[in-house]
Parts: structure tokens; C-alpha cells; sequence
């Protein structure tokens, strides 16, 4: 470079510095906003450009709210053992992105045997309790006891800056909700009410049921003044009047859905196998379509459970109207740092699409905002069978 062009590129970059601290003057005395410039934009003598100032854009505002706790993003870790059991799991994903946590569940079972189990002692040798005992699960099955899951939380509380949330898991009224109160007293922020149950008592009706779910609901209300969320089954007979209910006996807000981990039959050794299946993509679809149809109806914070793998993912089920989205299975299969990724694909979404605040977009697909409406309903149904192609789903007719 000769002497004349390295003169002049010192005065085209000493220019630029003055006009670079010119705009941050003018900006600190008019501008809301920091201006940025890029020296890149003003090459040697030679090249061609334009002076370009650049307003840096915010990045957009992700918290939300669930049960009345102020969350900073949507990314909720549900109740899962592997997930939620050690203390320093915990930190470590609150550390990539967690909003909340739901611990693992204390069971109606546990609940249950250690209420008896001190009943047995107060009866002195009596051997009735004993043999009530034996109807239960072992103790062993449970990875803590009711006094272990307590200092857990208390302890989980101290560690965590983020709403720490309680999971009981039951299926019938009784006393074991009282237990309750010593998840509040230990500083649960939050219970979630997980109800699995599956019936098969031919004469038990469905009425009967929703009664028992209802009552289930109102008992636990009158233990508790923390916020309520129930984890609901989505076999209901008609999921919108249990929602209602639900919402009369005292519930805050609904988790759709609780699966079940179904049995399969090994053929070779004859024998009922159960193992821990994660959800896929295709199981977001079912309460993608129930928060559409629920939210705005009742008084009730609405999140979403399963299916959850991607940013895309969690945006569908806020457009539908969730509060917030449970995280489970895609931290199992790719470790906490997952959720920075459907946090880092949250904020790109919403700067691309003009976004400054994720709760602007909570809801604008539900049912109620919909111009269409049907289409959570029978349409989708007729549609997919009027444009369902067999010969395309079976390789365009070639031989099997």
C-alpha cells in the first residue's frame, strides 16, 4: 500500500470514529436506543459504500405466567424422576434455561402405607393394619419415602431461584391429600395434581368417575393455599365440562395430558414388559388440539405436556393457547442444554416474525380467535380422509 492510500485510510477511519461518537452523543441526548456502526460498512478508497447507522434490536421478552408465578421463559421441566430427583441436575438445568420445575411425584401409595404403617404402631401387635399392608405396594418400589420427598423440596428451594412445584400423583379422595399441607410448609410454590387411573369396573360409570375427579380436586383445594394444577388423562367423555368442573372445585389451571405407559406381551417368554416410552413429535398434536378448544373458556392457566422437541413446537402449543410448555422426553434423549436450543430457536422465531413479547402470540390460534373455528373440530377428520392418497402411501402400487 503506498503512503497516499495508507493516509487516506487513516483519515476514512478516523472520520468514521468521529461520527461514531457524534451519533452517540446525539443518541444519549434524543434516542431511546443505543445507535451501533459497523466499520465494516466503510471500507478503503477504492470500494464503494454507503454510511449505514444500525439500532441494534432488543432481544424479545419471553417470560410468561403459569398459576400466577412469573415465569422468565415458557420452558417448564415436568415430573420425571431422572430429571428431577438430584438436587444438582437441578441447578444445572435452571442453568440452560429452566423457568420451573415440577419434582417427581409422591404417590397416593406411599402417602397411603405411611399413614398406615403409623396407624399399626399406634394398635399395639394388632395385626389387621398388617395385613391391609400387604394389599400395597413394597416400599422399595418408590426411589424416596413422604419424609425424603419433604427435605427435597425444602432443599431444591434453597438452591433454586426459579418456582419449585410439587407433583402428587393419586386417583382416589381420601385422607392421604392432607399431605399436602407438608409440601406447602416444606416451600412448594405450586402443586401439580397428577390423576392417573385407569377404570375397569363395568359397573362404574362415567358420571361416577368425573364425580370422584371432582371430589379428588376439591379435597386438596381445602388443604391447600398454594396454586392448583391438575394433570389430566385425555380420556374423558367430554373433556370441556370436566375442565369446568375441575375449575368450580378449586383448580388454577390444567396440564394436558398425563400418558399412560401402556404394557406390551413379550411372545417368547410369555411375559407382560413395561418400559418407559418418550413422546414424539406426533403426540403434541392431541393437546395442541384440547388447548385450543379450552383456552379462554374457563378461568384456567393451561399447559402443555408431550410431544415437545423443538422451538416450533412450543410456539404451536402457545398459539393454541398454552401458558406454558412441559419439557421431559427431549431432555432425556439430548441432556438440559436442549432447552438453551428451543430457547435460542424461540427468539429467533420472534425477531423474524416482529415479535417483542412471546405473550402477544399466547392464544392467537385457539378457537375462539380463529376466523375458522371448525377445523379443531369435525373438519380436520372429513378432510383427511377425503385427501388421503392409498396408492401413494403404499409406494404408488408397487408389490408388497
Amino acid at each position: 500500500m503506498s503512503l497516499c492510500h495508507a493516509s487516506d485510510a487513516v483519515a476514512v477511519v478516523a472520520e468514521v470514529v468521529q461520527q461514531s461518537l457524534r451519533a452517540e452523543r446525539l443518541d444519549r441526548q434524543q434516542a431511546p436506543l443505543p445507535i451501533a456502526m459497523r466499520l465494516s460498512d466503510h471500507p478503503l478508497p477504492g470500494q464503494s459504500s454507503v454510511l449505514r447507522l444500525h439500532a441494534p434490536m432488543a432481544e424479545p421478552d419471553l417470560s410468561c405466567f403459569w398459576l400466577g408465578l412469573p415465569l422468565r421463559n415458557p420452558l417448564v421441566v415436568g415430573a420425571c424422576g431422572p430429571l428431577g430427583d438430584d438436587l444438582d441436575t437441578l441447578v444445572e438445568l435452571e442453568r440452560c434455561g429452566a423457568a420451573a420445575v415440577v419434582l417427581p411425584s409422591l404417590f397416593e401409595e406411599q402417602l397411603i402405607v405411611e399413614q398406615l404403617a403409623f396407624h399399626q404402631r399406634s394398635l399395639q401387635g394388632r395385626d389387621s393394619v398388617a395385613e391391609s399392608l400387604s394389599y400395597l405396594p413394597e416400599p422399595h418400589w418408590f426411589c424416596v419415602g413422604p419424609d425424603a420427598y419433604l427435605r427435597h423440596v425444602e432443599q431444591a428451594r434453597a438452591r433454586l431461584s426459579i418456582p419449585v412445584i410439587a407433583s402428587l400423583n393419586g386417583a382416589h379422595p381420601g385422607r392421604w391429600l392432607s399431605s399436602a399441607r407438608r409440601l406447602e410448609a416444606a416451600g412448594a410454590q405450586a402443586i401439580e395434581l397428577s390423576l392417573y387411573y385407569l377404570p375397569t369396573d363395568p359397573e362404574l360409570s362415567s358420571a361416577a368417575i368425573e364425580t370422584e375427579v371432582e371430589e379428588i380436586v376439591r379435597e386438596l383445594r381445602a388443604e391447600l393455599k398454594l396454586p392448583l394444577a391438575v394433570k389430566l388423562p385425555p380420556f374423558f367423555t367430554n373433556l370441556r365440562a370436566m375442565a369446568r368442573r375441575l375449575a368450580s372445585a378449586g383448580a388454577d389451571g390444567l396440564t394436558l395430558f398425563n400418558r399412560f405407559q401402556e404394557p406390551d406381551i413379550d411372545i417368547e417368554a410369555l411375559e407382560l414388559r413395561s418400559r418407559l416410552q418418550l413422546s414424539t413429535a406426533q403426540d403434541l398434536l392431541l393437546p395442541l388440539r384440547w388447548i385450543a378448544l379450552l383456552h379462554g373458556r374457563e378461568p384456567l392457566d393451561l399447559a402443555a405436556s408431550g410431544g415437545i422437541q423443538r422451538g416450533r413446537d412450543v410456539l404451536r402449543l402457545l398459539m393454541a393457547g398454552a401458558s406454558c410448555t412441559q419439557v421431559v422426553g427431549a431432555l432425556l434423549r439430548h441432556g438440559p442444554r436442549r432447552l438453551q436450543s428451543l430457547r435460542v430457536e424461540l427468539q429467533a422465531w420472534l425477531r423474524a416474525h416482529d415479535y417483542t413479547r412471546l405473550r402477544d402470540l399466547i392464544g392467537c390460534m385457539a378457537q375462539h380467535s380463529a376466523p375458522d373455528p371448525d377445523p379443531y373440530e369435525r373438519t380436520p377428520y372429513l378432510r383427511s380422509l377425503q385427501a388421503f392418497q392409498p396408492l401413494q402411501a403404499i409406494g404408488e402400487g408397487r408389490p408388497c
